[in-house]
């Protein structure tokens, strides 16, 4: 009989992540790194419409289970033998829901998704059921409320495989908005006692791992229209500043001890909902920079600005949402409160560059993370006089 899982202390001291959440995340990004890879396809080939709305929909799925566990983790983690026996299976569920990501953006067939996604939230599902079995009180009914909620919530998912192709958006409005509520109704009576430090770095990695998918989608692209093309001058503008996008969204994602601000559910629910734009947008700029190697050699169905916004708009929702739910809790003055706001709007401005854009948003992402680091260092000589 194992253990009975019981829940960690929030104000649990020198609580990081472990190497099973790391190895958790890795896999994870198997399947982002597909959703980028079908979201590119689909712009080379024109088809915003389609390949924009897969996008989302595939990324809130990926998104939405890997939230699920991080949330759960951060509460009860045992690290016990059977916590990670589920846990490994829930890697396999988002690895058989990668190998569906194709098949799912070319036919909108997603019995393969569907079945990955089964596989992850029974074994969440079990999990709940167990830190239920080891409580008492409001915080049995949390436990038993979540698990009956993902329950609910997959069995909702199963319109995408007996409903027309044409009802696809609408189920995914649905189930998505009653995936959304379930922490909020099962917490209404009991707070879960995740970890802000744990939650806020956690949260960090997996930005990392995000952003270094992008540098790695965008390296292939790089090598191979270079092996194809062997053109230096067109390549090196493009590779250049797309990295000085990736790195300026490293910096200033990092800027911030974001754990502060995590005092209550309110704030924390925000904050982590909103990285739904946060990831999908930063995984979004290396399927850009793809797109936009690919016009450069006349391979993409699009104009040089269309590819260009294929990365200033990504990058752009990436600065102007890090701000809106991460770094606006730390800036002091205007002019701090200012800086990512009017550069995400310099950004976007770059797509009228034509050919240009990506380095020109390169070296606006460059300014921004200037700027920020003078301001930051003149509040403290201030604070110091």
């Amino acid at each position: 009989m194992p253990d009975l899982m019981r829940a960690r202390r929030r104000d649990e001291e020198h609580r990081t992540a472990t190497p099973l959440e790391l190895f958790f995340d890795l896999c994870f990004v198997v399947a982002v790194a597909q959703a980028g890879r079908q979201l590119a396809h689909a712009l080379t080939e024109g088809h915003w419409g389609h390949g924009i709305s897969g996008y989302l929909m595939l990324f809130f799925a990926i998104w939405w289970a890997w939230m699920n566990f991080s949330w759960f983790a951060s509460a009860y983690d045992t690290d016990d033998p059977l916590y990670r026996v589920v846990t490994l299976v829930q890697i396999v569920g988002v690895l058989i829901l990668a190998a569906g990501v194709p098949r799912a953006f070319a036919d909108s067939d997603f019995t393969v998704v569907w079945c990955g996604y089964l596989v992850m939230r029974l074994a969440m599902v079990s999990q709940w059921l167990r830190a239920a079995r080891g409580s008492r009180g409001t915080e049995r009914r949390t436990a038993l409320g979540y698990a009956l909620g993902v329950t609910v919530c997959q069995v909702g998912w199963l319109g995408l495989l007996l409903l027309p192709e044409g009802d696809v958006l609408g189920v995914f409005v649905v189930v998505g908005l009653m995936e959304l509520a379930v922490p909020t109704l099962a917490e209404r009576s009991y707070q879960t006692t995740w970890h802000p430090h744990h939650i806020a770095e956690r949260y960090g990695l997996f930005t990392i791992i995000v952003l270094g998918e992008t540098i790695a989608a965008a390296t292939v692209a790089v090598q191979s229209a270079l092996d194809e093309h062997d053109e230096l001058g067109t390549l090196l503008p493009l590779a250049g500043g797309g990295l000085l996008v990736v790195f300026a969204a490293y910096w200033i994602y990092f800027a911030v001890p974001i754990h502060l601000h995590l005092r209550s559910n309110r704030q924390a629910f925000l904050w982590g909902y909103g990285h739904y734009l946060v990831f999908g947008s930063a995984a979004a700029v290396g399927a850009g920079i793809e797109v936009a190697v690919a016009q450069a050699f006349d391979k993409a169905q699009l104009s040089a600005s269309a590819a260009g916004a294929c990365v200033t708009v990504p990058a752009a929702l990436f600065m102007f949402t890090v701000w809106l739910i991460h770094s606006r809790h730390h800036k002091r003055g205007l002019a701090q409160h200012l800086v990512l706001p009017v550069s995400s709007v310099l950004v976007l401005a770059c797509t009228f560059a034509g050919s240009w854009a990506v380095p020109a948003a390169g070296l606006v992402a460059a300014g921004t993370v200037a700027a920020g680091v003078t301001l930051t260092a003149r509040q403290g000589t201030a604070l110091e006089q």
